[in-house]
């Protein structure tokens, strides 16, 4: 399967923080053409295995991007059928207002999240961003029908399809980081033509956007010699810092800082380098907010580094990221891999 079809197929599965095992399903059904196995754990987790070609014990490297995305949770059903709901993970409630939705009862029902119309809002509200508590989804079916199919604690998602824009750019909900399991996909296709001693883990791990818990187990499990995780950050758009994003369609954001162990990094951007891969830097003094914050302090800690693909509009139903970036990803992984071997590994107990 082709990349994009991939990170279609994706983006348009839903998986909700918790609630992510329809997304889980494909991704284990493609991860199972390019992985020697795939195995999923208690919380979730796809864990693609690829074996590594040296003899004895090899070395261990783990590829981190979250499959799970945010949406919406149905709180309260009214006497007319109209449902309340609140967010799963950080939702921005601006962008709500006129959505179509699908929520996820004892079947998939369609609805739009509906408000009063302008006439009859007072002219001091007008212009205030809408309350999420004043907000409603609407499913058009008798209140009767409605508490037959939907239980409180059903989860919604956006209803969206992937679009391309132009021949790079692609827009959907769930890139946030459906686009790093593709950047794992593609760094696994890249595998095929490469000898590699290090053992991989491609994790597409869960709950990242409720507090990083996939990543967390999985992590402690594996128990790898280097964990990379990879996320999105802030693609350049108007009316924000350009220190604040990275530009797209320029290659992968390669984090530096506290999170991130120098060796593994210095050998990222050495190989960029080597083989003309775009890239950009990111300073990073703290946490980083991703998978690769749990994956540092695991067991005696491990040795991490942080990948972002730049990202416009995040943590919204049009998340816009560029193929290249995706693809690029995927090369510099592949070739960090086929570097890494035992000697490699020992080095990095020495800052």
């Amino acid at each position: 399967m082709q990349t994009k079809e991939f990170l279609k197929q994706m983006v348009e599965a839903t998986g909700v923080s918790g609630s992510e095992c329809r997304v889980a399903d494909f991704i284990s059904r493609v991860y199972g053409e390019v992985c020697d196995d795939v195995r999923r754990d208690v919380l979730g987790n796809v864990i693609g295995f690829k074996k590594g070609s040296g003899e004895g014990k090899r070395p261990a490297i783990m590829l981190a991007g979250h499959m799970d995305e945010i949406g919406l949770m149905v709180t309260q059903i009214d006497d007319k059928g109209f449902l309340k709901f609140t967010q799963v993970g950080g939702v921005d409630q601006r962008t709500l207002v006129a959505q179509e939705v699908v929520v996820h009862g004892r079947e998939d029902l369609v609805g739009v999240i509906g408000h009063k119309p302008p006439h009859l809002v007072p002219p001091e509200d007008r212009n205030k961003a809408i309350p999420m508590n004043e907000l409603q989804i609407d499913l058009g079916l008798p209140v009767e029908r409605v508490k037959e199919l939907v239980r409180v604690g059903d989860v919604v998602t956006v209803k969206r399809s992937f679009v391309e824009l132009g021949k790079d750019i692609v827009s959907c909900k769930a890139m946030d980081d459906r686009a790093a399991v593709a950047v794992i996909y593609e760094c696994l296709q890249e595998l095929r033509k490469l000898r590699h001693t290090a053992d991989v883990y491609a994790v597409a791990t869960t709950q990242e956007e409720v507090g990083l818990r996939g990543a967390t187990v999985s992590t402690y499990g594996i128990n790898p010699d280097i964990g990379i995780a990879i996320d999105v950050c802030h693609g350049a758009m108007p009316g924000v810092p350009e220190q604040d994003t990275a530009p797209m369609g320029k290659g992968p954001s390669i984090a530096f800082g506290a999170n991130i162990h120098s060796k593994v990094f210095d050998q990222l951007v050495k190989l960029a380098k080597e083989y003309n891969i775009p890239y950009t830097l990111d300073p990073t003094p703290a946490g980083t907010g991703t998978d690769l914050w749990a994956m540092q302090v695991v067991r005696a800690g491990i040795p991490t580094a942080l990948l972002s693909i730049p990202c416009r509009y995040m943590h919204t139903s049009v998340e816009t990221v560029s193929m290249t970036d995706i693809k690029l990803s995927g090369r510099l992984l592949a070739y960090f891999i086929a570097s890494v071997d035992a000697a490699f590994v020992e080095g990095l107990l020495c800052y």
